[in-house]
């Protein structure tokens, strides 16, 4: 019998069984459960829920919540019927997604053509709707909005009611709705797609529909084909000018990863001597501008500038500058480029689920499996057709057997006393099946002529050449792929437009040079371990306290250098960024700081883990890795010409990155590792590359099980033999530390 808290036996109910005066049992008790448990049982199916269900597109180029709701305007005939108000389409829409309706309104907005946030639109759309380049014009609620599908869904649902594509339960099992949607053309690069999931995120530019669509065209004649070449760059449905860099393209064509730098559009008006900025890069606002370039006016850092507005109507966007007497309009505009986000990157992250599994494809990859995905549409398409005209020609092979005695077949009918006798008397009077029987029977009196027969039993000799043509489809892949160049040719014609955003060549863009020197004055420099970055003037630190740093953050470098020096910003991902002090603002101690990874919009999980503050490209950076090898790479290698802000295979992938360290000259360095022991080590020994993604010479050997944990700057003095730890050959294993210099505690950190 159940207990109370004090162990006294607790009374049951007789008749009900129930006890009485009891706690629900289990209830507040604390259970322990192990870290890997509780992420097996609840945050994996939640995680895995939001990757397959929600965030990430799939190969037709939609998400499920995308896909949902342009069915569901199909099924209520919205394709080719009038509007209806949206409120009436986010009803019918949660019969497939219960997510509610601000979730799935919110959505259709963004489908819309009103919002203006893709290339081709997928739904026609009357009344407010917002605009994708403004943050504070928000759309109307449903109730005052209509929408339809847009004439280019044709390509979305064309012959989806022929089995191309499979059918799932809805969420409770009560309707059907389409698991991929059979489109016509890689929709999944021409708009635009972003989603972030547990873990891993989604990010697809979208390019120009014509460009896709013959690069596919190219890529099925000839797998071989270099993508680059048609694909020339992504077009943002905001236009803006791409600065192009073809070894950053080919980058993201071949990996799916990568950043695309999109600069403003701006025309000046000389007789009012103002700018006015018309387009500007798809990941900004207008207002986020404008308080970018007020704060900037405000803090001194841009004096050119005497009224900055937002004169956005029905027309478009604009934002109307006015310059003060004497300035240069394009100069100001490449100091605005660089210090606010009318010049920003847009990060590629091709992540796409392909058979319920994310994967992070290249362009070629990805349009390679959209053509696998087509050619079974068009298979189960040309099978599905197959199939019925196999069927009528059947039974039309029954109906020619009765031309040659129509009066025998109304004999058989007539004389058959029951009906349920009609149907073999036909079979056997006429040596036909089943099926072809109850065609027969099926016919009305009326049609029971000459005249009918003989023109249904025209179609036989057609049939049976559309069999034979289908049939033959079916066993050629050189006819099914020319069925889906066709359609994407017909894609074209009826839906292309021309490129929105222009492309500006490396030698078109205004080198770093023509731009007006930033004020130069004496600041002190902070960057912590978490990539936080902090700019600090003299007075101001003179003046301050303790810094603030976020919890469990520490200040990893601190450098004396000047408001007109260039930054250096080592990732985690083997990138560079680079950066002028100038482009941050003056900051305080009791602030956290710029974080480097927003400021300097890096890919998804990307964070800077050093830092370099320079005047000119001398000195060397040195890249110790895990396993004991070290790269000396001579700081030219970092300088362009060209005004680029990022550099990919800053450092070699080869091996974990145990230290990183700029040094202005060679001098010595102290290697520790795992194992206790430690190296004196000149870098003149290490012989300088130009390569930057060098994977090093051996300098350190290890044994099985250790690594290299710390390089330091050698303090003179802090040994009494430093001669113990020096070597002269490399590599070596190291010493451990004397007796007479353990009293000496070594912090081996980088510095």
């Amino acid at each position: 019998m159940p207990k109370k808290k004090n162990n006294e036996q607790v009374p049951r109910d007789a008749t009900a069984g129930l006890l009485k005066n009891t706690h629900i049992l289990g209830a507040g008790e604390v259970v322990e459960q192990r870290i890997t448990d509780t992420l097996e049982i609840n945050f994996m199916p939640y995680a895995m829920s939001v990757i397959m269900s929600r965030a990430i597109p799939e190969i037709d180029g939609f998400k499920p919540s995308h896909r949902k709701i342009l069915y569901t305007m199909y099924k209520m005939g919205l394709l080719t019927g009038p509007r209806s108000k949206s409120a009436n389409i986010v009803g019918r829409t949660m019969q497939l997604n219960p997510h509610g309706d601000a979730a799935i309104y919110e959505t259709m907005v963004r489908l819309s053509r009103g919002y203006e946030a893709l290339l081709h639109p997928f739904v026609d759309s009357k009344g407010n709707f917002g605009k994708a380049y403004s943050r504070d014009m928000q759309w109307a609620a449903a109730r005052y909005t209509e929408a339809k599908l847009d004439p280019i869904c044709n390509e979305l649902f064309s012959d989806i009611d022929k089995e191309t594509v499979d059918f799932v339960d809805n969420y409770d099992n009560t309707m059907k709705e389409p698991a991929l949607l059979p489109v016509t053309f890689p929709s999944v690069l021409v708009n635009a797609n972003t989603g972030i999931a547990v873990g891993m995120a989604s990010s697809i530019c979208p390019f120009n529909l014509r460009e896709v669509c013959e690069t596919t065209t190219a890529l099925i004649r000839d797998e071989e084909h270099n993508v680059a070449d048609t694909l020339k760059a992504p077009d943002f449905i905001g236009g803006g000018q791409i600065l192009y860099d073809r070894g950053a393209i080919e980058e993201i064509y071949r990996t799916g990863r990568g950043g695309i730098r999109v600069r403003g559009k701006y025309t000046y008006d000389k007789p009012n001597n103002c700018v006015d900025i018309t387009q500007i890069p798809p990941t900004t606002t207008a207002e986020a501008i404008i308080d970018k370039v007020i704060e900037k006016v405000k803090s001194g850092a841009i004096k050119e500038i005497s009224d900055i507005r937002d004169e956005t109507d029905r027309n478009g966007l604009k934002i109307t500058i006015d310059l003060k007497r004497g300035v240069d309009a394009d100069k100001l505009m490449q100091r605005l480029f660089k210090m606010t986000t009318l010049e920003d990157t847009f990060s590629c992250n091709f992540n796409v689920l392909i058979g319920g599994n994310p994967q992070l494809l290249g362009v070629r990859e990805l349009l390679l499996e959209w053509i696998a995905f087509r050619t079974e549409c068009v298979r189960r398409r040309v099978y599905f057709n197959l199939r019925k005209a196999q069927d009528r020609l059947h039974l039309l092979k029954g109906l020619a057997k009765i031309l040659l005695d129509i009066d025998k077949a109304i004999r058989i009918i007539r004389g058959t006393s029951e009906e349920s006798e009609v149907v073999p008397n036909l079979m056997i009077g006429f040596m036909i099946d089943e099926l072809q029987a109850e065609y027969v029977a099926e016919i009305r009196l009326r049609h029971l002529n000459r005249e009918y027969i003989l023109k249904r039993t025209e179609d036989i000799e057609r049939l049976t050449k559309e069999i034979a043509e289908m049939e033959d489809i079916l066993g050629s892949k050189t006819k099914v792929r020319k069925i889906i160049i066709d359609e994407l040719e017909t894609v074209v014609k009826k839906y292309s437009k021309p490129r929105v955003s222009g492309i500006i060549y490396a030698a078109d863009a205004p080198e770093a040079e023509d731009l007006p020197a930033a004020p130069s004055y004496p600041v002190t420099l902070f960057f912590t371990r978490e990539g936080y970055f902090k700019k600090i003037t003299p007075q101001s630190l003179r003046m301050s306290g303790e810094q603030k740093l976020k919890e469990g953050d520490e200040i990893l470098l601190t450098v004396e250098s000047n408001n007109a020096d260039e930054l250096l910003f080592f990732t985690n991902m083997c990138q560079v960024y680079k950066s002028r002090v100038s482009d941050f603002g003056d900051s305080k101690a009791s602030v956290l700081g710029d974080y480097a990874a927003s400021e300097l919009a890096m890919d998804p999980g990307e964070t800077a883990i050093y830092m370099v503050a320079l005047t000119k490209y001398t000195g060397y950076m040195l890249f110790f890795f895990e396993n004991g090898k070290a790269a000396k790479v001579d700081m030219a290698s970092y300088e362009t010409k060209t005004n680029r802000k990022k550099l990919i295979k800053a450092y070699s992938d080869k091996s974990t990155l145990a230290a990183v360290k700029y040094i202005p000259e060679d001098c010595e360095l102290l290697v520790t590792s795992s194992a206790g022991r430690l190296l004196l080590l000149n870098t003149g020994a290490i012989s300088p590359k130009t390569t930057k993604d060098t994977a090093g010479v051996a300098v350190m050997t290890l044994r099985k099980g250790h690594r290299v944990i710390g390089v330091r700057e050698y303090r003179e003095g802090e040994f009494q033999k430093p001669y113990r730890y020096r070597t002269k050959n490399l590599p070596s294993a190291g010493t451990t530390l004397a007796a007479e210099d353990a009293g000496e505690q070594l912090t081996m950190q980088n510095e």
